[in-house]
């Protein structure tokens, strides 16, 4: 796995955490120092964050476990959508089975993703359904123009909520997180249903509420994009590392390999006896 910088968390601007006034004071011990009223994070412990949550990605990905990255803030948009586009062109390549099990949410954080997924799966259902009205001939020539329209709408509505998570079968292993203090109602589900967390936390945030936190500044474009690859990369060197299962086919050829030597052991005999009475 690849191992960030002290040089490159600097050039990325991870140092930068939020005014004094803003602090809390459960990320103190991330704190290096203040300088005109802003806290100075220390990037040695911003790596110490980073390799282990990377290490964690990696484990996860070599498991088969699927991550769901979450960032709603502007900045982190469009970010998210290019890392996970890349990730999985990356995949693609490979003939490893990820299942799709990289997701992505960068609108709005919809309640009950992990408590009630159950009930939120319908949408993902009725997603699919109008999917299927609007593209296919046959189901297309059902309905008339107005209702076809305002399927568009819903389908437009719909996936702005869940085209990141539409295809998802079950709750994730593990949530990556941009913002923690942000997205709170993210945290707090993880929380309840066990879900593991990886988070970028700031100084306006508490680290405890997160299994593996990365004290980094969460605003700046530089220090999210390098965050993001590093943790995506981890977990795809870990799909990658997956163990390919043994195949069955020689152990059938074995069996018929043995098949072959009890006929001619069987035909060895009759032989024999076909020589015996020639000679007769």
């Amino acid at each position: 796995m690849k191992q960030i910088t002290l040089e490159e968390l600097l050039e990325a601007g991870c140092h930068f955490g939020h005014q004094v006034t803003r602090s809390n004071p459960k990320a103190r011990d991330f704190v290096f120092e203040a300088r005109d009223n802003i806290q100075i994070i220390d990037l040695a412990k911003t790596k110490e964050g980073l390799d282990e949550a990377g290490e964690f990605a990696r484990t996860l990905g070599q498991n088969g476990g699927s991550l769901l990255v979450v960032g709603t803030k502007r900045q982190a948009r469009e970010i998210i959508q290019q890392e996970v586009a890349r990730v999985k062109d990356l995949l693609k390549e490979t003939n490893k089975v990820h299942n799709n099990s990289l997701y992505y949410i960068t609108q709005r954080w919809i309640g009950g993703i992990l408590t009630n997924f159950s009930e939120v799966s319908k949408n993902f259902k009725k997603l699919q359904d109008l999917k299927e009205k609007t593209t296919n001939p046959e189901e297309k020539s059902k309905y008339t123009k107005k209702e076809l329209g305002l399927f568009e709408k819903e389908i437009q509505r719909l996936e702005s909520f869940y085209s990141g998570i539409s295809e998802m079968k079950d709750k994730p292993q593990a949530l990556f997180i941009i913002d923690s203090r942000m997205e709170n109602l993210a945290v707090r589900e993880a929380a309840n249903m066990d879900v593991k967390t990886i988070a970028i936390v700031d100084t306006n945030a508490d680290p405890f509420l997160i299994d593996h936190p990365i004290p980094a500044n969460d605003d700046a474009v530089g220090s999210i994009k390098l965050i993001v690859s590093h943790i995506l990369d981890a977990w795809v060197e870990g799909v990658k590392a997956q163990k390919v299962p043994k195949e069955e086919k020689p152990k059938e050829e074995k069996k018929e390999d043995k098949k072959e030597t009890a006929t001619k052991d069987k035909e060895k005999p009759a032989a024999k006896e076909k020589k015996e009475s020639k000679k007769k």
